[in-house]
């Protein structure tokens, strides 16, 4: 029989990003380690059918590249739920292509999302935890903010900014009580890769893996958790290999192609249509 205790205390935790995919993978897993969780999306619908699927009681639409709209929702939060112990800056969004031919209104959305929003988030929070001296901000990153993948440019130009952002602020508030992590995923089985094959010879990770590495980064705190663990320890091996060794490990493995020549765009066109718009 499935244990639900919560392995730590219920904490208040606030979830970017939680209509879909992993923020609401991770909203499901905290749940069942009892926690109280509130999500917020820019897809207002898709996040109060996610919030009814999931037993959510706090609920509503984000956007998180405007402060105003964070605010409102930690308010929210804080007001239903209690103050914030956990948050967890998941929202973002990952187009594919030559960095050449992306649309300049494609550019800044993924800089706005997945920079601006993090940043926004994680200074927000702050303002609340530090006069408690307690909290944990969690950043969700990618292997792809670790290692330049073709096709991604800017995402991975995003992820790596997560990264030192997230590491830079960790250090600055080292004393404090609050702590701040990334969770660095390879690939995952979500609407981000529609489309596309992943690395030959590495399977990708699911949405499931994710959430239970985040909640485990809750229960015992680290700077950051890479997943799955095979695709994280190539990526920290990569970077003590000879750089033409590295550029061909990419090409056997196809990362050089995945997201250029191999992509099924067709298979895409939902979830790219949906970020344009939102």
């Amino acid at each position: 029989m499935m244990n639900n205790a919560p392995h730590t205390p219920a904490r208040t935790v606030a979830i970017t990003g939680g209509a879909r995919g992993i923020g609401y993978q991770t909203a499901k897993e905290l749940i069942r380690r009892g926690h109280r969780v509130a999500i917020g999306d820019i897809d207002e619908a898709r996040a109060k059918e996610a919030a009814a699927e999931l037993g959510v009681k706090v609920v509503t639409r984000l956007d998180v590249t405007e402060p105003d709209s964070f605010t409102t929702f930690l308010d929210l939060v804080e007001r239903e739920l209690g103050p914030l112990d956990i948050l967890i800056n998941n929202a973002g969004i990952m187009p594919t292509g030559h960095a050449h031919e992306e649309d300049d209104a494609v550019t800044r959305r993924q800089v706005e999302i997945n920079v601006l929003g993090v940043i926004f988030g994680t200074k927000l929070a702050l303002q609340r935890m530090l006069p408690r001296r307690t909290g944990h901000i969690i950043n969700t990153a990618s292997l792809a903010g670790e290692l330049a993948v073709p096709g991604l440019a800017t995402y991975c130009a995003t992820k790596f900014a997560v990264i030192g952002f997230t590491e830079a602020a960790r250090l600055e508030y080292r004393k404090s009580g609050v702590r701040l992590s990334t969770v660095r995923p390879t690939f995952t089985n979500t609407e981000l890769v529609a489309g596309t094959a992943g690395a030959k010879g590495l399977r990708n990770a699911e949405p499931e893996e994710i959430a239970r590495a985040t909640a485990d980064l809750i229960e015992n705190p680290r700077p950051f958790v890479r997943v799955t663990r095979l695709a994280g320890a190539m990526v920290a091996a990569v970077k003590f290999v000879p750089r033409r060794l590295a550029t061909g490990l990419g090409a056997a493995l196809n990362t050089d192609s995945v997201f250029l020549a191999d992509v099924d765009m067709a298979a895409r066109r939902t979830y790219l249509d949906r970020i344009r718009n939102s």
